[in-house]
């Protein structure tokens, strides 16, 4: 631009144009996009520079819930934004709408992955704010000593915590290539390098447009690397650890190696957590999900498993779990053995690792080797003791349905009887009264009753006459089926349906649906009974000449 002299202008003119409008990718704010015209007019008034530039103002909308008025609240932002022309007042509203279900939902997946979903960690903290403007210098710190290197990339690092800024970040090539060159040159001489660096593209990879540019820099590719050195880092430090304590004449040295490797840790899991959700970002793309495979991201994730942070924890199961949805992976968790590790996780007091870990084993548990495992691993017990702890409805369901697939292995049904499983689902069955019953409980109810000792647990106390009381009075077919299932089984649970044979008997009529009567009926043939005299039964209730027997129903 052309240098002028202060008395040369006279005046600046300024021309605003109203843009675009959309919605803040991970706040509950509008982005108004508009462009700003600067002419700076000469003596006479005839314009001498001129510049434009795209620019954009957030409206950031705290207030934004379920009980706000939308309507007035889109009259209010228009009033008090003149870059909004009064027209768009319905644009504005439908925006606003958006906001408030995209909140609710949780489907966006801007949102769910955003940078601030990564707490900070020790070592973020500085004395100075970071300035975008700045950045030239902070690049430059990049090209000093690992102290000044680290100074600089935390920095950044603050720069690129403010969604905002990425779009501008990403422009500046030399900041990013620096980073990914420094990352690549040093990491294993900073802990606090490497994670801080890692944590900057992470930030990136938060937002799926931005995942090109990581990959670019081959991000992905070096997260792995560094983790399996990290990880084979920490059987060392395990290992010394054990000789150490061993060894009774270096009790102090032991303690002191302690001390230093509790300070390690820490730093280590911060690294390991911020490489892994990267990763776990980038994972979006099935291809680049398929060359962590190839990479043999499960067998690390399932080594990872035996650490204690439990924000490490949910992050790494989260990963898994997603990745169980591929036959390829699942036969890796089988061969890693990862369902073993699992159940140490359970049960847990942090409520986000016992859900993700409880999904994670439901997506597992439709294969007959691995609920193999899960029971060897001693998972019955430990789930059916869940079952009766848990508040939480979801919850709950996810150990039914788990429970369900093991229950339908029948050299695995015996062994619900040694727990307190049964009895609870027994109280859930009459805890549901006369509504309907959830699909899973019933259907769990009716496997279980498939096996000799649990049909002795059900039929204990009032269970076989509350059964009956609800099957016989809602014409359930599904309690009939379960009913039916304890029948079968020869021993003193048989002789406790004598009382109810004319019961049955009396369902068999032409009103009753199909389904229905098949299971009563079936019930009736189990009943082998020496004391019971059928020829009576079959002539009180008509049975031989049931219309349903000659194709009359």
């Amino acid at each position: 631009m052309e240098k002028l002299q202060a008395e040369d202008a006279r005046y600046l003119k300024r021309k605003v144009k109203g843009g675009s409008l959309d919605v803040h990718p991970t706040e509950k704010a509008l982005i108004v996009q508009y462009e700003l015209e600067a002419t700076i007019l000469g003596e006479m008034g005839d314009p001498m520079v001129g510049e434009r530039k795209e620019c954009q103002k957030i409206i950031r909308l705290k207030s934004l819930n379920a009980n706000t008025d939308i309507a007035t609240l889109a009259r209010k932002v228009v009033e008090e934004c003149r870059l909004i022309h009064p027209s768009k007042l319905p644009e504005v509203e439908q925006l606003l709408f958006y906001l408030l279900n995209r909140k609710k939902s949780g489907n966006d997946k801007r949102e769910k992955h955003s940078p601030r979903d990564l707490a900070p960690f020790e070592g973020m903290e500085l004395d100075e704010e970071a300035n975008i403007n700045r950045i030239d210098h902070y690049v430059e710190l990049l090209y000093e000593d690992i102290p000044e290197k680290v100074r600089g990339a935390t920095l950044i690092l603050h720069l690129a915590r403010n969604p905002d800024n990425l779009e501008e970040l990403l422009q500046n090539e030399t900041a990013l290539g620096a980073l990914a060159r420094v990352l690549r040159e040093d990491w294993k001489q900073s802990v606090d390098l490497a994670t801080t660096i890692i944590y900057v593209f992470f930030c990136f990879s938060s937002f799926s447009q931005f995942h090109g540019q990581v990959t670019h820099y081959k991000i992905g590719a070096l997260c792995m690397n560094i983790i399996e050195h990290e990880l084979k880092r920490y059987d060392l430090w395990q290992d010394e650890l054990q000789k150490k304590a061993a060894n009774q004449n270096v009790k102090k040295e032991h303690e002191k190696a302690f001390k230093k490797y509790q300070g390690l840790l820490i730093k280590q899991e911060q690294l390991l957590q911020v490489a892994l959700h990267l990763l776990l970002n980038l994972a979006e793309d099935t291809r680049t999900e398929l060359k962590m495979r190839n990479k043999n991201i499960v067998h690390t994730l399932v080594k990872t498993l035996d650490r204690e942070d439990e924000e490490l924890l949910v992050l790494v199961v989260s990963f898994l779990k997603k990745l169980s949805i591929f036959l390829e992976n699942k036969n890796d968790m089988a061969e890693t053995y990862a369902v073993e590790k699992l159940a140490r996780l359970l049960p847990c007091k942090h409520e986000d690792l016992l859900n993700t870990t409880l999904r994670l084993l439901l997506n597992l548990s439709f294969d007959t080797g691995l609920r193999s495992q899960m029971v060897q691993a001693g998972l019955i017990p430990k789930l059916s003791a869940l079952l009766g702890t848990l508040f939480n409805d979801t919850t709950r369901q996810l150990c039914m349905c788990i429970l369900y697939h093991i229950s339908v292995d029948d050299r695995f049904k015996s062994m619900f009887a040694y727990t307190d499983c049964i009895p609870q689902l027994m109280k859930m069955l009459f805890d549901c009264g006369e509504s309907p019953m959830d699909p899973e409980l019933i259907s769990f109810c009716i496997n279980l009753a498939a096996n000799k000792r649990n049909a002795q647990v059900i039929c204990e106390g009032n269970g076989l006459k509350m059964l009956m009381k609800r099957g016989l009075k809602l014409k359930d077919v599904l309690t009939m089926k379960m009913i039916r299932n304890v029948s079968q089984h020869d021993g003193p649970t048989k002789n406790l349906f004598i009382d109810y044979v004319g019961d049955l008997a009396a369902q068999t009529g032409v009103q009753e649906r199909e389904e229905y009567v098949i299971e009563c009926l079936g019930t009736l043939a189990n009943l082998t009974i020496p004391d019971l005299d059928w020829e009576l039964v079959l002539k009180e209730y008509n049975l031989v000449v049931n219309p349903l027997f000659l194709g009359g129903h």
